[in-house]
């Protein structure tokens, strides 16, 4: 069984590809699904964050996003302290999810693929690319977010060219491509591929 990466910068669509994926019967796992579930359900994760950010890190039991957010955003020290603790969990958490697949290829989607370690061990990434100001105009849309919001989240991830250029295959989702139509070639690319060597 073949182990894929997915990834893209904030606003790419590498959920909406995860997804079409996911119709092909392609399991997925979301890594920042995952890392939110395990801030909230992994004892020792928990028990980690309120060490190094205090106990107002959680509210009865639940993770307080707020506050946490108000000391990573704009402290690339303290975000970088909270991806040490949470990255981990995530990729054990994930392998353990690996280990109950057995289709003929499954996909780790994370936006940090490359940034929190977890490409290590993959087979083949795929990359999701789009036009920067595509990619801020959807996030505005999503979430609400200013223009500066998203410029400055997009600052602290790794350069778009530099992220494409260590994938193996690039879904390119700049809304003139089809990108139905180049995820059905990958898909039967991945299902004739054998593990590499």
């Amino acid at each position: 069984m073949l182990l894929i990466g997915l990834t893209g910068g904030i606003g790419s669509g590498k959920s909406t590809v995860a997804k079409v994926f996911e119709t092909l019967g392609i399991p997925v796992y979301y890594a920042d699904d995952a890392a939110k579930r395990l801030m909230n359900t992994n004892p020792s994760l928990k028990q980690e964050i309120v060490r190094h950010f205090g106990t107002e890190s959680y509210k009865d039991g639940i993770l307080n996003r707020a506050y946490i957010a108000s000391i990573v955003f704009g402290n690339k020290e303290k975000l970088n302290q909270l991806n040490s603790l949470v990255h981990p969990a995530t990729i054990e958490d994930s392998q353990q999810w690996v280990n109950q697949q057995t289709a003929p290829y499954i996909i780790r989607e994370a936006a940090l693929l490359f940034e929190s370690g977890a490409s290590k061990g993959l087979d083949y990434v795929i990359g999701v690319s789009a036009p920067l100001l595509l990619r801020i105009q959807r996030v505005m849309q999503r979430d609400g977010l200013s223009k500066g919001e998203i410029e400055q989240r997009i600052s602290r991830q790794m350069d778009e060219e530099e992220k494409m250029r260590l994938c193996d295959f690039v879904i390119n989702n700049d809304e003139q491509t089809l990108i139905i139509t180049q995820i059905l070639e990958l898909d039967k690319k991945l299902r004739a591929l054998k593990k590499p060597a």
